[in-house]
Parts: C-alpha cells; structure tokens; sequence
C-alpha cells in the first residue's frame, strides 16, 4: 500500500491519460505558457501561495489590486459587479440564492440545475416550482426547458419571486434565455443563471451570447472549467445594482476568509486571456472542431451534435412560430452521439484505454470539452481513436429514456430534510414521499427530489437509470430513503 495514495494516483492517472478533452480549460498546464506572464505564474506558482499581508490587498475588503482586478472582470463581461469565488461556482450559487430571495420565497427552478442549487433552496428555506426539460429523442437525454410548460408555470404562479435556469447544459445546448429573461421581467421576477460551462460564451460571433448580456440579474460561471484557470475557480456577475449590498454580504459569508492567491491569480490571467486572445483564439478552436467534426461524422454510426441540428430538435417543441425551446449550442465542445445499437459509456471507456480523457459518457453520448490549448495532433489521435474502433465491441441493449412530468412536491424540501426517514424496496416506495433526492450522473437531472411523491412512472425511469449503467446518487441496492 502506497504511503502516498493521493499523490501517487495523480501522478498515475497523468500517465494514462495525456490527452484531455474534459476539465479545467488550461489543459495540462499549456494556457499558461502561451504567455509571458503565464509562464512566469507557471513557473513560480508556489511563490504565489501567500496570506494577505501589506502589499497584497484583502479578498474581504479590497481596496487595491484585488478590487482593480475585480474592475477588469466586471468590464469585460459587463455587469454592475464582478466577483472571483475561491469556492467555486457552488458558492456563487449559494450567494445568488440567499442575496436574491428571503425565506418562505417561492421561485421556478429549472429540473437540469446543478446539486448546489437543490441545496440552497433547502438552506434558504426557498418553495421552488420545478420546470420541465425536453427530452430529445436522438440524444437520449434532456436538452432544454420545456417553454410552452414554462409558460403554463409562469402564468399559474405570478407571485414567484424569481427564476433559476442552467445555460447551457452539460451538453453545450443553450435554453432560449433571451426569452426566459423577457418573460420573466414582465412579473417582475429575477432571473438567475447557473451558468458554470459558459465562461468564455459572447467572446466570439459563433459562440452563444454571455447570459449577463441577456438581461439575466445574477449569472455564475466556472472560470476553471473552459478557460485557463484553475479548478475551484469562479465568477461571479450581479446585473442589479440594487443586489450588491446584499451579494457583498453574501460573498464574504460563503468564502473562505483565507483565499488562494493561486487561485485569484489564475482567474485574473483567465479574463485577461480570454479579452486580449479570445476572439482569435476561439475562432481558431471553432474552425478546428468544425473540421473535425465532418471527419467524425464519416465515421458510420457516430455524429456530432451540431448547430444543424437545433433546427431538428427545435421542430418537435416549437411554442409558436417564433418562439423556441432551444437557442444555440456550444460549438466548443462535442456531444458525440451514437446510433441506438452503441453504449457511450463503452466507448468511453475505450478511448480511456487509448489516453484519451473525456468529460463524461451515458447510454447514448460521449461529451468531450475542448479549449484554444488542445494541440492538432490531439485532435488526430481522437479521430484515428474513433475511426479504428470496432463499433461492434459497444453494441448493448438499450432503451430509450422515458418522458415523465415533474413528480408532485408533499412537502417542502427544508420540511423533509429534518422528517425522520427509514429505508425501503424500491417497488415498496410507490405512493410514498421521497425522502432523498435521486440524481443519476450523468446526465445529473434529478429525477426525484426529496419531498416529492414517489409514483410508479418515477419508478420506471430510476429503474431505467439503473439498467443504463448510471451512477445514481440517492438509491443504493435497489433500496431508497422514504419519509417515515
């Protein structure tokens, strides 16, 4: 036994794996060394690891270079306020959610929202209203919020004070914002952004536009996970002048009192990155990954999900003749999908073997996360990969996901959190109130949430889940925790 598990096990997995198409953006350390001054934080990072002395300005009270870097940040993106989280974005969540609504509020909240979202409404003792996904029948998964059901929720519950939403998801598509953010204005609601996989979007034409642009009040996003900065790195933006107060409250309640100076210093270099290089820079990767992806898509039985196909899924949740549900996609990344006789989580697990590290797999898809640092031959090595593969070796019965509605909430999730619980078979939960929530990863749309009825259709998709493969947070040996 290694007296060094951590250690040597990154140390391993580095070996094994020296292409990554996943997270953090700077891939392997290459976005740092494109510059002068990156490679002069690369190369003396552990000097970077300080407390706040003279000199060095305070995260919590910044009157200096921290608060002129935070200038910079806000410029850029062009919000009221911008502030570097050291917590990452699920301290920027939990900061828009308590700076933004009072206990006992009640807010919309998207079904595809990250876990820290779910948690904070427990904390802040929020009443959420849950809106619905569209299921895409060629991606086997969720895609966007359902905006005729959005519309029929908003209509019903005019008293919420907000709205929360993910832009884009896990698979580079983006809900129609724009509208949200325009329907919701009309009731005066907030709009709030989980927005952690779009910190470079607005940089360039073909990419989709920065959701502080769109009109949203608070919006996050992870630094780490497509720009060069490093992991547990965030923004987040406040659209609302009359939020700051509040967010600055909030801001030093949720962050650590002795932050990373690696970490602030990485984010600074990310924005200043992404506003001196990015329009050239991710016009190159557009251009690269589009080329790449007419080879990819040669190659029988795989596509790559493509602006091209918005059209398609938008044919089948068209609200009216100029409203849809899906807006744009992330060219940046690839959700390659296979046809309905292939496992992604099989050829996931090959290109693994072949040193190619992706960012996750499900039943159907693979989804790879690129960033301006990936090399050319990188790109070569994914194809060669893809083309050479036997197919046949990811053959697997499969079945399609099944469309449900969101189950009904018996009590509220702050409520069932202190409820005393007990465990039972699944097929014995059926009529009873969850007392977990239940979130297979991926895709990580939760399918039940604690306080919510348990009924036979639910059942059906965590079974679906489970035969699938997916990690399922919330059952465990066919067993779940109900309220007693």
């Amino acid at each position: 036994m290694s007296e060094l598990p951590l250690l040597e096990g990154i140390l391993k997995y580095i070996k094994e794996n020296n292409i990554s198409f996943c997270m953090p953006g700077h891939k392997n350390g290459r976005g740092f060394y494109n510059t002068s001054i990156g490679r002069e934080f690369a190369d003396n990072i552990l000097k970077f690891d300080i407390t706040e002395v003279d000199g060095v300005d305070n995260l919590h009270n910044q009157k200096d270079i921290i608060l002129d870097a935070s200038g910079h940040l806000r410029d850029f993106y062009g919000s009221k306020k911008s502030y570097f989280l050291v917590n990452g974005s699920t301290s920027g969540n939990m900061i828009m959610l308590f700076s933004s609504f009072n206990e006992g509020d009640k807010i919309l909240v998207e079904r595809n929202c990250h876990s820290s979202i779910f948690n904070g409404i427990i904390m802040r003792k929020l009443k959420p209203v849950y809106l619905k996904n569209i299921i895409s029948k060629r991606l086997n998964a969720p895609i966007s919020i359902d905006l005729e059901h959005f519309l029929q929720v908003l209509k019903r519950n005019k008293d919420a004070k907000g709205i929360v939403v993910t832009y884009p998801n896990y698979y580079g598509i983006c809900s129609n914002l724009k509208f949200i953010v325009e329907e919701a204005k009309k009731y005066n609601m907030k709009v709030l952004v989980d927005c952690a996989h779009g910190a470079h979007f607005g940089v360039h034409p073909d990419l989709p536009e920065n959701a502080v642009k769109l009109g949203a009040d608070m919006v996050v996003t992870s630094a780490h996970k497509t720009l060069c900065s490093l992991t547990q790195s965030a923004y987040l933006h406040v659209n609302n002048e009359n939020d700051v107060d509040k967010a600055d409250f909030y801001f030093d309640a949720f962050s650590s009192t002795s932050p990373s100076y690696i970490a602030l210093c990485s984010m600074d270099y990310a924005r200043f990155y992404l506003e001196k290089y990015g329009y050239r820079d991710y016009e190159r990767l557009i251009k690269r990954n589009q080329y790449y992806k007419g080879k990819i898509d040669s190659i029988e039985g795989l596509s790559i999900i493509g602006k091209e196909d918005i059209l398609k899924f938008n044919r089948s949740c068209i609200v009216d003749k100029n409203i849809s549900s899906v807006w744009d996609i992330d060219t940046t990344r690839y959700t390659i999908n296979l046809n309905k006789n292939f496992s992604g989580n099989l050829l996931l697990k090959y290109l693994r073997k072949s040193g190619i590290q992706c960012e996750m797999g499900d039943s159907s898809n693979v989804v790879l996360i690129f960033s301006p640092f990936n090399r050319e031959e990188e790109y070569e090595k994914l194809y060669n990969s893809l083309r050479n593969c036997n197919l046949n070796y990811f053959k697997c019965r499969k079945s399609s996901i099944i469309e449900y509605g969101v189950p009904e909430i018996k009590m509220m999730p702050y409520e069932a959190l202190e409820a005393k619980k007990k465990s039972v078979n699944l097929n014995e939960s059926v009529g009873k109130i969850s007392g977990v929530n239940v979130i297979p990863y991926p895709p990580g749309v939760p399918v039940l949430l604690i306080g919510e009825l348990i009924d036979r259709d639910v059942v059906r998709v965590i079974k679906y889940y489970i035969d699938s493969g997916s990690d399922l947070i919330g059952v465990k040996d066919n067993k779940i925790k109900i309220i007693k």
